[in-house]
């Protein structure tokens, strides 16, 4: 199957079935802890990635196939293979899985488009969106998250303070924390600063376990985790 993934059974969403809204990855990040590893460029261009119809019919084929496991669905997850906001169709794909699985939808994404009211409508219908912000410096985002030149971090961050107004389901917000490029005390507090406007229902801390896009990007001590939980407050949890 091109764009289903799983099932796969989490402590965050129980049993999840991952849709991927391209057949290869597209994203407008070329993360340096990307476990999908680096296509050596971007796009920023928002296309019909890959076509509803297709997505739709390899759902169904895979409920026909699979209906014990389609019963206890908790979660189906668009995300996959790059950014799922970059596929034009995502409204649409949204209103038909949900009509099809009776299950609730997440919304994995970068974030990178929020700044787009559009792409933010589009999401509206979901049931939780988990939205990733890794800096707040953009030196600090360029080195980590390599993004398409289109992109700007504070469109990033003044979309997801909009999400937070317009969306009334959960927002979970994920930060990839790297050993010495985004864990410094000093950014860790501004970090805190704006996480704060953007106001989650979660504050998700991981840190790269897998093997990554690049060499030398290696995961923060426990410990230090541990810190960066608390001045972030009783919203994070380490993941």
């Amino acid at each position: 199957m091109k764009y289903i993934y799983g099932p796969i059974k989490s402590r965050r969403l129980g049993l999840s079935l991952g849709l991927s809204l391209s057949a290869n990855k597209v994203c407008d990040l070329d993360c340096i802890y990307c476990q999908w590893g680096s296509v050596g460029k971007t796009v920023f261009k928002r296309e019909e990635y890959a076509k509803v119809s297709e997505i739709i019919s390899e759902l169904k084929s895979w409920m026909e196939g699979n209906p014990q496991q389609t019963k206890e669905l908790k979660f189906v997850t668009l995300s996959g293979l790059g950014e799922p906001t970059l596929n034009t169709r995502i409204g649409e794909l949204i209103e038909r899985v949900k009509e099809a699985t009776g299950a609730k939808i997440a919304v994995i994404t970068n974030s990178t488009l929020l700044g787009d009211p559009l792409v933010r409508k589009e999401l509206l219908k979901v049931d939780l969106i988990v939205p990733s912000l890794d800096a707040v410096n953009p030196e600090i985002f360029a080195k980590i998250d390599r993004p398409n030149s289109g992109i700007k971090l504070n469109e990033i961050i003044e979309g997801l303070v909009s999400l937070r107004k317009e969306f009334n389901g959960a927002i979970w917000l994920e930060v990839m924390l790297i050993a010495g490029l985004n864990d410094a005390p000093g950014h860790i507090k501004e970090l805190a600063k704006v996480i704060n406007r953007i106001n989650p229902d979660k504050i998700q801390l991981n840190s790269p376990v897998r093997s990554t896009a690049e060499k030398n990007v290696f995961p923060v001590e426990r410990a230090k985790l541990k810190e960066i939980k608390r001045i972030l407050g009783d919203k994070a949890e380490i993941i």
